[in-house]
């Protein structure tokens, strides 16, 4: 993977700490965008997939809503 990875949050989420962790653990680099921090990142979040649902990760081209249904295809990419 060339490029850190994004994962839009907000600090309630258990998913959302599920993933980082995740993340952490692999050393996996990624760049967090909290969604309570910034007005504009929900937004984003909704242009990419149509829905206000965190976590939304976006690995090179491709967008996952939530981490732990999706862990599987993510583990796959990130190889």
């Amino acid at each position: 993977m060339t490029e850190p990875l994004k994962i839009y949050t907000i600090p309630t989420c258990s998913d959302c700490n599920h993933a980082k962790r995740y993340f952490n653990e692999h050393q996996v680099p990624y760049i967090e965008y909290n969604c309570e921090e910034n007005e504009n990142y929900p937004r984003e979040v909704w242009d990419l997939t149509g829905k206000q649902i965190v976590p939304t990760i976006v690995i090179q081209s491709k967008v996952f809503v939530g981490f732990a249904e999706n862990l599987t295809e993510i583990s796959e990419l990130l190889k």
